[in-house]
């Protein structure tokens, strides 16, 4: 089974990543969760990037606000899918420089983006990508859409009710 790296800029991003390992730890997903600056720890990224994939990791998520250069450099240096979460922090511009930054990567370096503050939907992603290969992570996504199904179902049912 692979490992799921969560990395983020700065400690200021773990309320919106821990979204991410909450979703992977429920589906038995193993993760390392680190803080990797793009701007004021750059030895680190590249290390981080460099070697990921040789330390058994499988996918990396990368939270990044403001200018988010994280995810892309990230990408720009492993061969492992990237998926970037734009977070809306303090210095964002309503969050829009973040997405941007994040989705608007040149060809050739491709960053998979989720919605702003979307680290829920990239624990998902990553756990489905890891399920492509490993069937009791898929039979664990399909019962997580099961639950959403049943869920929306079981809310129909109280709007008629009521």
């Amino acid at each position: 089974m692979g490992k799921v790296a969560i990395i983020m800029g700065s400690t200021s991003d773990l309320p919106v990543m821990q979204e991410a390992v909450d979703i992977l730890r429920s589906f038995g997903i193993e993760t390392e969760v680190d803080i990797v600056s793009a701007h004021r720890t750059p030895e680190k990224l590249y290390d981080f990037s460099k070697n990921a994939h040789k330390r058994g990791i499988s996918v990396i998520i990368a939270g990044a606000g403001g200018a988010a250069h994280l995810p892309g450099m990230v990408a720009s240096m492993s061969p492992l899918p990237v998926i970037g979460v734009p977070v809306k922090s303090r210095n964002s511009i309503d969050g829009w420089d973040s997405v941007l930054s994040i989705l608007q990567m040149p060809g050739g370096v491709p960053v998979a983006t989720v919605a702003l503050d979307g680290a829920k939907n990239a624990g998902i992603l990553a756990a489905q990508i890891l399920g492509s290969s490993d069937h009791s992570i898929l039979e664990k996504i399909e019962a997580y859409k099961e639950s959403l199904k049943e869920k929306v179902i079981k809310g129909a049912q109280e709007v008629k009710n009521h």
